[in-house]
């Protein structure tokens, strides 16, 4: 199989503009000024550090409460699940949905996905290379869609502040959640989906 580094071509990271490489060095993108790399430095140490220190946070950020709502001098705290909990029980099954799909089950799938393209990629397997490319490129955009959740809960801290009688203050577990989300978007920022073509061989 031919590959655009074997043609001593090269996409750039950031506007994906394909350029010929300048000698024995890479160059700088004609479009952007972006510096052009054949392949994302310490891409795989880096995106596996990135995807530890989310997967680390996670449990916290679904366990810990996620904001503290004060009514009438009557405190609760609310965590992801509980909010889950209570939309169910209040027959608001579609935001349910929303909020279980966009704040539980997005990270873990793109933490799952990061991790498999990774596992594939070192342990070189040369299997359903057009399906882990299509697979990085979902993980990648559905990621932002999970700050559904920080967007609320920094909305609902603006307006609902009347002292005594109803406030909303962000708590350690919305901390925690943005953490995960920042964390898992630049894991599929500094993976290369180039490496998992470097194997030559047939698909």
């Amino acid at each position: 199989m031919t590959q655009a580094v074997d043609a001593n071509l090269l996409s750039c990271h950031l506007c994906g503009k394909l350029s010929r490489a300048a000698g024995a060095s890479a160059g700088i993108c004609p479009r952007c000024g972006t510096l052009l790399e054949f392949r994302k430095p310490a891409s795989i140490a880096r995106t596996w550090a990135l995807l530890m220190g989310a997967l680390i946070l996670y449990l916290p950020a679904n366990l810990l409460p996620v904001m503290r709502t004060t009514y009438v001098g009557e405190e609760t705290a609310d965590t992801i699940i509980s909010g889950v909990v209570y939309f169910l029980l209040n027959g608001d099954w579609p935001l349910a949905v929303i909020i279980f799909t966009a704040s539980v089950l997005v990270p873990l799938l793109k933490m799952l996905s990061l991790g498999f393209l990774l596992l594939s990629v070192q342990r070189h397997n040369r299997f359903w290379r057009r399906g882990r490319t299509t697979l990085y490129r979902i993980t990648e955009v559905m990621g932002r869609w999970s700050m559904v959740d920080v967007f609320v809960i920094a909305l609902l801290t603006a307006l609902v502040q009347a002292g005594y009688f109803a406030q909303v203050v962000p708590d350690l577990g919305a901390v925690a959640f943005c953490a995960v989300v920042i964390l898992t978007m630049l894991a599929a920022e500094t993976f290369d989906p180039r490496l998992i073509w470097d194997e030559a061989g047939t698909t």
